[in-house]
C-alpha cells in the first residue's frame, strides 16, 4: 500500500451496522485505489481503586478488540485483496478518533454506520448530527452508512 493515498476509516464494534460500514469502506476503498483503517478503541475502566481488577479488564478488553480488528481485518482483506491498517488506542473513543485523525493526514473519509432500529443512529451518528466537533479533529467529511443496506445494493453504490 502507497504511503501517500488516501484512507478511510472505520471504527470497529461489535455491531452489525459496524460490518456494514466496513463492507462499504472496504468496497470503496477498493474501487478507489484507497486505503483503509480500523481504528478500535478500548476506553478507561472505572475500576481504579481496585488496581487488580482495573488491570484484568484492560487486558481482557485488549484482547476482545484486537481478535475484533483481525477479523474485521481479515473482512476487508477479502474484499479489498489488501489487509488494512489497525490501530488500538486506550481512550475515550471520541478522543481517540480526534486524535487518529489529527496523526494521519491521509485520513480523507471517516465511515459510520447506522443502526438500522428505531433506537437512534449510534453515539458517533448522533454526536455528529448534532454538529459537535470532534474537539479539534481536522475537518474530514463524514459517510454514514444505513445499517440495514445490502451487500448487493453496497455492490451496486460502488
Amino acid at each position: 500500500m502507497s504511503e501517500h493515498r488516501r484512507k478511510f476509516l472505520v471504527i470497529a464494534d461489535q455491531s452489525e451496522e459496524c460490518r456494514t460500514a466496513l463492507y462499504f469502506a472496504a468496497r470503496r476503498a477498493k474501487a478507489t485505489d484507497c486505503g483503509l483503517v480500523l481504528l478500535a478503541v478500548i476506553e478507561p475502566s472505572n475500576f481504579d481503586h481496585w488496581i487488580g481488577v482495573s488491570e484484568t479488564m484492560r487486558r481482557e478488553a485488549e484482547e476482545q478488540a484486537t481478535e475484533l480488528l483481525d477479523t474485521m481485518a481479515e473482512d476487508a482483506e477479502a474484499v479489498m485483496g489488501e489487509r488494512p491498517e489497525l490501530v488500538l488506542r486506550e481512550d475515550e473513543k471520541r478522543d481517540a478518533l480526534a486524535k487518529l485523525i489529527e496523526e494521519d493526514d491521509h485520513i480523507s473519509i471517516l465511515i459510520l454506520g447506522a443502526k438500522e432500529s428505531g433506537e437512534g443512529p449510534g453515539p458517533l451518528v448522533a454526536l455528529l448530527a448534532r454538529g459537535r466537533s470532534l474537539m479539534g479533529a481536522r475537518p474530514v467529511p463524514v459517510t454514514v452508512v444505513p445499517g440495514g443496506l445490502s451487500r448487493e445494493a453496497i455492490d451496486a453504490l460502488t
